[in-house]
């Protein structure tokens, strides 16, 4: 259990999700009961639990839509990979991107600094690690780069890491024994893992898809539930030792007119401790790891 003095941190990744205008065409506004995720430009957000919200430029000075990979490996390094390669880069990080998170990944820079221990708390299907070519988001050469270990079905099923879609109903219908969790049960796992752990680090990659494939009906469906899970995990820690931290990559399911990603900011949201400091001092994808280190250091 978390003893007094311990600081935690959960960062909530949600892809593909950024502040759009309050239109048709973008389901944050056509649907309700979406806080905290609906954000909307030029309008000040009331957000749930005292939650504080920064606009996060994902555009990092680069001409160009932002994409995931190089988004991505910013916010789990700090540096701003699209300046650093002179692009965006979509899908997986390229042998360069690689490097860089060997050397700065945000879970090594923690044990660095003796901040021990992290967690990324999303389970792996047995698939991933017999699979070739084996291909690696940012977040598993994250986790390789600390020599961390993976969260695999068995810790899935004894309550100690979620899925990406943290209901498993794409678990099940793949044929996988696991329980279909409630936004509510999947919140309270993620809950306890910060009370395990310094950093909890959980990714959601859903968001990103509904964009891409403009799908209104999904994301009526499928927005609401992550609202919930999100809200229900505010509910289940304790924000006086803990920082949630809740980013995305860059836009896209803020405008399902188009497929593409867009050039708008992300929101940055922040609760529980620290939550004005840390809401002051980002203003890009590249402040999110230094600040995480700030707090747990």
């Amino acid at each position: 259990m978390q003893t007094n003095g311990i600081w935690s941190v959960l960062l909530i990744f949600l892809d593909g999700v950024g502040i759009g205008e309050r239109k048709e065409t973008n389901p944050f506004s056509k649907f309700t009961n979406l806080e905290p995720l609906a954000h909307f430009r030029g309008e000040i957000s009331d957000i749930p639990f005292s939650g504080k919200l920064a606009l996060t430029d994902p555009r990092l000075g680069i001409e160009g839509r932002p994409q995931s990979a190089s988004g991505q490996t910013t916010i789990y390094t700090g540096i701003n990979i699209p300046k650093t390669l002179g692009y965006h880069k979509q899908g997986f990080p390229n042998e360069p991107m690689r490097e860089i998170i060997k050397k700065k990944s945000v879970f090594l820079q923690l044990k660095q600094n003796g901040v021990e221990p992290n967690v990324f708390a999303n389970a792996y299907t047995p698939k991933f690690f017999t699979e070739t070519p084996r291909w690696k988001s940012a977040t598993t050469c994250a986790v390789e780069a600390a020599g961390m270990q993976f969260r695999k079905l068995p810790d899935l099923l004894g309550r100690k890491a979620i899925f990406r879609v943290f209901a498993n109903e794409d678990l099940i219908a793949r044929g996988f024994d696991a329980p279909l969790f409630s936004p509510r049960e999947a919140a309270q796992i993620l809950a306890d893992l910060t009370k395990e752990f310094r950093f909890t680090l959980y990714e959601h990659f859903i968001t990103d898809k509904i964009g891409h494939d403009q799908d209104f009906e999904k994301a009526q469906i499928h927005l609401p539930k992550v609202a919930e899970f999100v809200r229900e995990v505010l509910k289940a820690v304790d924000l006086e030792k803990t920082t949630v931290i809740l980013t995305s990559d860059h836009g896209n399911l803020e405008d399902l007119s188009v497929r593409n990603h867009t050039l708008n900011d992300v929101p940055t949201i922040i609760w529980g401790r620290k939550k004005d400091e840390v809401s002051l001092r980002i203003k890009d994808l590249t402040d999110i790891t230094p600040a995480i280190i700030d707090l747990l250091s």
